[in-house]
């Protein structure tokens, strides 16, 4: 294994991290068989473990605490807050006030949950899950600042931030007196590549880490999920758009037969494409089974030639997206018109 410095903390991690979104009832609700899992990946090497108080309502994190006893100081564990602990992205959960969000009020409440649910008595990264609209930005620095200070966390990061947003975290920081952010962790795969175009040249710029997630584009890049065939994976019974958006089946389509060309299984050629960028420090793998973990492995040692890395180009261009994650994070300005319309009155009026 070879490791990777996490931006300029000086902690180092595997480039492949491991994340607990499937573990817990989400994914596999066998708590026995997830802690082998989790053992698997750190026999092999993996020491990154990247989890969230809203994966299965926090049955993820209890279960990455179970797993890291008498294992912790192997560990650079991450794990992140935002969302309320019960939140469904598929709709249906029910709004509670101040138990959501990037306030000084909820993310220590947050962060003290987290502790309690993981075992342990520090988070080595502790991360807004997404970009908080409604507080201030420095309320939240501050309030991460205090929490590293008090020993509770190691370094702190963002989610699924734009480039504009990290700009502003960092001279926020820098104009305040406030610690900042060390890391980001965007999407980022072979059909999702618009981070190469600002972000990831931001946090190079500012010498972050980069933790990215869905390097398989959301299952995609599994092979398990081609065009007009029934898929049985997991993911399938979700509905997730796009896991049916033919464009991107379309490029799936162009990609498999590189990867046989090249002598690879897809999702080797995929993960060897998200972790050969120099912006990239680790790409969260979030195998549910076993064999998903197995997998994922025997692709570590896998390098693309030039070649190969100029034919995804071809492919999908460098800094294009293909469509979108379902789970993919839209600013303000883009999900409510009224942010991008003058009133109805003033516009006749014109």
């Amino acid at each position: 294994m070879q490791y990777r410095t996490l931006g300029g903390t000086g902690i180092q991690v595997s480039p492949y991290a491991l994340g607990a979104m499937m573990f817990g009832g989400a994914g596999n609700p066998d708590h026995d068989d997830s802690i082998k899992i989790i053992h698997r990946a750190l026999d092999a090497g993996i020491n990154f473990v990247d989890t969230a108080d809203m994966y299965s309502n926090g049955e993820s994190e209890e279960i990455v605490g179970k797993a890291l006893k008498g294992r912790r100081d192997e560990v650079v564990l991450a794990t992140k807050a935002r969302f309320p602990v019960n939140f469904n992205p598929r709709g249906g959960t029910a709004f509670v006030p101040n138990k959501s969000g990037a306030s000084r009020r909820w993310l220590i409440r947050a962060l003290e949950d987290s502790l309690r649910r993981l075992g342990t008595d520090y988070i080595d990264l502790y991360q807004i899950h997404q970009p908080d609209p409604d507080t201030d930005m420095e309320e939240t620095l501050s309030a991460l600042t205090d929490l590293v200070r008090a020993g509770k966390v190691r370094a702190f990061g963002t989610s699924s931030m734009p480039a504009s947003d990290i700009v502003r975290a960092h001279w926020t920081a820098e104009r305040r007196g406030l610690l900042r952010p060390r890391t980001e962790q965007p999407p980022y795969s072979i059909l999702n590549r618009g981070i190469e175009r600002e972000v990831l040249p931001a946090v190079q710029e500012f010498g972050m880490g980069t933790l990215v997630w869905s390097p398989l584009a959301g299952g995609l890049l599994t092979g398990r999920y081609r065009k007009n065939r029934q898929s049985t994976a997991h993911r399938a019974q979700f509905g997730f758009r796009h896991l049916q958006d033919e464009r991107r089946l379309d490029a799936v389509e162009r990609l498999i037969p590189l990867a046989e060309e090249a002598g690879m299984p897809l999702n080797h050629l995929a993960m060897a494409f998200v972790i050969a960028h120099p912006g990239v420090t680790s790409a969260i793998i979030g195998p549910r089974t076993m064999e998903h973990l197995d997998s994922s492995l025997a692709g570590l040692d896998v390098t693309l030639t030039d070649d190969v890395l100029d034919r995804i180009d071809e492919i999908v261009p460098p800094g294009t997206d293909i469509g979108r994650l379902d789970m993919a994070y839209d600013t303000p300005a883009v999900l409510r018109p009224g942010l991008r319309r003058r009133p109805a009155a003033e516009r006749a009026a014109a």
